[in-house]
């Protein structure tokens, strides 16, 4: 008895999942087959399948223009058959759309679909260290969209070109659906709630965390045959060395780093403002990046052309010693860096290009 029991259950519980699956197939079959059966009522009426399809519409709708309407008594019966079994059809069907549109809001907000787009930001971590960035992204490209990653229970910020995936991004699953291989780059920030409560007590585990997000993007690089530009947050900058074994091209600058600049500015009055400006697109002034002109040979070709131009020539990749070797030839595979505002970096570039 028990076992009858169990299996109506199963049996009713199908039904009731089957019904959301077939309804709209159903409500579009529905409309056809009146349709069918109007015109063939009234050919005369309806002079084509595509106008009855047309006139069950706006029956059901209840918008009723006129212009079309039965002539005969077979006909208007059927009208009648149409309002008692459509109208509510109609109303189920439009309400049917709407609680999709509402799941779907809810499934994006709450961070359960996945980001199908491409050449995106994914912000790993959510802080008022990562808002920022999102405020400086948006500022610096008007059109990149950015996936944000974190354990939150709703999305921390709507924004039109902002995405949430909820999840573990230590997790490759979980970074599969930010659609990792196809990211522009991806910046781990460290995690907040470790960082604020054992920090103190044990300093290796934040680091450790975004080690572990480290590990899991380059085995998807590996599994994907993808290079994605990473820059991870470092709490102590002893654990750098740890980073060794995994792909992170930069690191964001750590405790030690800023005290560094905080020394400085006391024996350099006014230094903290000049790094805020290099750091910051909020300023008129600020560095971008560059390719290598045919035209430029060595660095004091590039220097001078650059400098001519309302642009200061201030390092190749990570080598900010390039004035003491202006003679010294370019490298094709050259990273230079300048430092301008936005205007003279638009005309640079679209010479270049």
């Amino acid at each position: 008895m028990d076992m009858m029991r169990i299996k109506v259950k199963k049996i009713i519980y199908y039904l009731i999942k089957l019904r959301g699956k077939i309804f709209i197939p159903f409500a579009i079959l529905y409309i056809l087959v009146a349709a069918y059966i109007a015109f063939s009522i009234e050919p005369q009426t309806f002079e084509s399948y595509l106008t009855s399809v047309y006139w069950v519409l706006t029956t059901l709708a209840t918008v009723g223009f006129g212009d079309y309407a039965p002539v005969t008594d077979l006909g208007k019966a059927f009208t009648i058959g149409l309002y008692i079994t459509g109208i509510g059809l109609v109303s189920l069907f439009i309400g049917k759309i709407i609680k999709s549109v509402y799941l779907i809001e809810k499934r994006k907000v709450g961070g359960k679909m996945k980001y199908t787009g491409k050449n995106h930001i994914i912000l790993i971590g959510w802080s008022e260290k990562s808002k920022s960035a999102i405020q400086e992204i948006f500022k610096s490209d008007e059109t990149i969209d950015i996936v944000i990653i974190d354990n939150l229970e709703k999305s921390p910020m709507m924004e039109e070109r902002l995405f949430y995936v909820r999840g573990d991004a230590t997790d490759e699953e979980t970074l599969l659906r930010a659609n990792l291989p196809k990211a522009k780059g991806v910046i781990i920030f460290a995690d907040q709630i470790t960082q604020d409560n054992y920090a103190t007590k044990d300093p290796l585990l934040v680091d450790g965390k975004t080690l572990l997000v480290a590990t899991a993007i380059t085995s998807i690089e590996e599994k994907t045959n993808t290079a994605i530009h990473v820059t991870a947050e470092v709490i102590n900058q002893k654990h750098i060395r740890l980073f060794e074994r995994v792909k992170v091209d930069e690191f964001i600058p750590t405790q030690e780093m800023i005290s560094h600049a905080a020394v400085r500015s006391l024996f350099s009055h006014g230094v903290t403002h000049m790094y805020s400006e290099l750091m910051s697109s909020k300023y008129e002034e600020t560095m971008y990046e560059i390719s290598k002109q045919d035209e430029w040979r060595t660095y004091r070709d590039a220097f001078m052309d650059l400098l001519n131009k309302g642009a200061t020539l201030v390092a190749d990749r990570g080598d900010l010693n390039i004035n003491q070797k202006l003679d010294a030839r370019i490298p094709d595979d050259a990273q230079l860096f300048i430092i301008c505002d936005k205007e003279t970096i638009s005309k640079i570039n679209s010479k270049i290009h």
